[in-house]
């Protein structure tokens, strides 16, 4: 075998990180990031920047980018109504150092997105990071929030006042690793119409 072909045969598919995700309103992303910021203040830990905070929905990791038109028409295979979230309160994870936003009560438009999406990129082939899990929608706000400096009972998460994240869309995103962390570039969106039934 020649070296030319060799040289073929072990290079590798150009691959991208991606995953599907809700994307909040500039004044929800504003009101977010600030709750990250005094939270990062009181406890420690990497604050999320606001222009990167989302909802992830499906995780699929790197995938082929040959393959990315495939993601994009699973994904406009699912529908739903336009739909709000009411985040509500902090939580933390001790397991992986993070601190989170979330629901207090479940969104039942939410889940049936989130399954919905599942299902369409598993009948397409796709592998979803976390499959056999259940879906726990949260908002990573901090990362990294040391031990010693963690939530705790002496520590305790503050109330938060309860805002409105209304959704229209959901979108697919390509994750690159820099030197400030992950940057977040939207590659498609795909609209949640009035009349269209998950």
């Amino acid at each position: 075998m020649s070296a030319e072909r060799r040289n073929q045969k072990q290079a590798k598919p150009a691959t991208a990180r991606v995953f599907f995700a809700l994307w909040p309103a500039p004044e929800v992303a504003e009101r977010l990031g600030d709750i990250a910021h005094d939270s990062a203040l009181s406890f420690g830990g990497r604050a999320t920047r606001r222009d990167t905070i989302h909802l992830t929905l499906a995780f699929l990791g790197n995938v082929p980018e040959a393959r990315l038109p495939e993601l994009s028409i699973a994904a406009a295979k699912v529908g739903g109504e336009p739909f709000a979230i009411n985040v509500d309160q902090l939580g933390f994870w001790s397991h992986n150092h993070l601190l989170w936003a979330g629901c207090r009560l479940p969104s039942p438009a939410l889940d049936a997105l989130s399954s919905q999406l599942r299902k369409a990129l598993a009948r397409a082939g796709f592998r979803v990071g976390g499959e056999g899990r259940d879906f726990v929608p949260h908002i990573t706000l901090v990362r990294r929030v040391p031990e010693a400096t963690a939530p705790s009972e002496s520590r305790p998460l503050q109330p938060i006042e309860p805002l409105t994240w209304r959704n229209e869309r959901f979108v697919l995103v390509r994750s690159t690793l820099t030197e400030l962390g992950s940057s977040y570039r939207i590659i498609d969106e795909f609209p949640l119409r009035a009349g269209l039934s998950l």
